[in-house]
């Protein structure tokens, strides 16, 4: 029978801490390499030939390039969530070696919780809506900074809404009284003509890749959800993967962060805001998307064009669920709720029906 070894380490930017059990050792075996391939492919090549070996290492701002390199090389790794690692109350101490300890008692212990790891497909997807959406924040700072050196000068346009072809048509000609404020608003302009042509642009690529034969079918079904688009559809596609590994709608909730907390003890019973556990991204996404709720006409030219080709269980569903989430948002404004709080509760009853409609419970 072979010899099982788990393996905690604690990464940074130069080094590894790692430290080694085996299946009955109460002492780890320590010791510290370099956080490069070569490194890390010479210690674990040497530890494979001891016996299996088993892996772990806090998720992080490190991504999972070394999780891939770790299961290239035949070693069953785990990228551990860090706020779910057990640690004692009163342990106060906290250095590399101890951290990687941890990891390599509680590996054994079978206590870690694993976060999910994306293919390396969905990852660099996963990345690209994040940049484009970087660039959509930049594009909406640099049109609040261009209001706010208008209404730094006392200038107001009372000719409609911003943004529109006339408004920057006034932008264009406006007379601001000071050739270097002129200037001013005229790099803002500029800065603002690259954003929106960058943006058209990276949206283009976004419509593209959502044509791709692994996103095409579930960005159909999730864009038949009103208030949810390609960004939003491909966005929890690559960051969920596999919606099955929740067993529940319950459960794909709480990964979102979107149940109550609670502190209940003998005969109290106390809840309070959501948890904002899990994936704030996706959190953030959703509650975008909940605001569309606070009306709904399923018949609206823009739902039945985006409807177009998909299929009629799913049509059938998502209307049930927009009906449903309708009267749940002004059935809480009528309670006196804030439209905030009614907000984040339709965002909580969304996240079951997206999760209803990606693993085919839509009857």
């Amino acid at each position: 029978m072979s010899k099982l070894l788990y393996v905690g380490m604690d990464v940074d930017k130069e080094k590894i801490v790692a430290a080694k059990l085996t299946s009955s050792a109460k002492v780890s075996d320590e010791c510290v390499i370099a956080n490069a391939p070569q490194a890390v492919e010479k210690y674990f090549a040497a530890l494979t030939k001891e016996g299996e070996v088993m892996a772990a290492y806090e998720a992080g701002c490190f991504g999972f390039g070394l999780y891939h390199q770790l299961t290239d090389l035949g070693v069953a790794a785990v990228v551990a969530a860090p706020g779910l690692i057990p640690r004692k109350p009163s342990d106060r101490l906290k250095t590399d070696r101890r951290d990687a300890r941890t990891l390599a008692f509680t590996l054994r212990a079978g206590q870690l919780t694993a976060v999910h790891v994306p293919t390396k497909q969905d990852e660099s997807v996963r990345d690209y809506l994040r940049m484009c959406e970087d660039m959509r924040d930049d594009l909406r700072k640099c049109k609040q900074r261009i209001l706010h050196l208008l209404l730094r000068r006392g200038i107001r346009y009372e000719r409609g809404g911003p943004w529109t072809v006339k408004h920057k048509d006034w932008l264009a000609t406006l007379d601001l009284g000071s050739e270097l404020d002129r200037q001013t608003l005229d790099s803002y302009l500029a800065r603002l003509q690259e954003l929106e042509s960058t943006c058209s642009q990276l949206a283009a690529e976004v419509e593209s890749i959502a044509q791709g034969d692994r996103y095409r079918e579930p960005v159909r079904t999730l864009s038949a959800f009103k208030g949810i688009k390609t960004l939003i559809a491909l966005s929890f596609i690559t960051e969920i993967g596999d919606f099955r590994r929740f067993s529940s709608a319950a459960q794909f909730m709480a990964f979102l962060g979107l149940v109550p907390s609670e502190h209940s003890s003998g005969p109290k019973h106390r809840q309070g805001g959501i948890t904002k556990a899990g994936n704030s991204h996706l959190r953030r996404l959703l509650v975008e998307a909940a605001w569309h709720y606070r009306s709904y006409h399923p018949t609206s030219r823009v739902l039945v064009e985006r409807r177009r080709g998909v299929d009629p269980r799913i049509i059938s569903y998502v209307n049930r669920a927009g009906r449903r989430l309708n009267r749940k948002y002004l059935h809480l404004l009528l309670r006196g709720k804030r439209s905030q709080l009614a907000v984040t509760a339709v965002s909580r009853e969304l996240a079951g029906f997206i999760w209803g409609a990606m693993v085919g419970q839509v009857a």
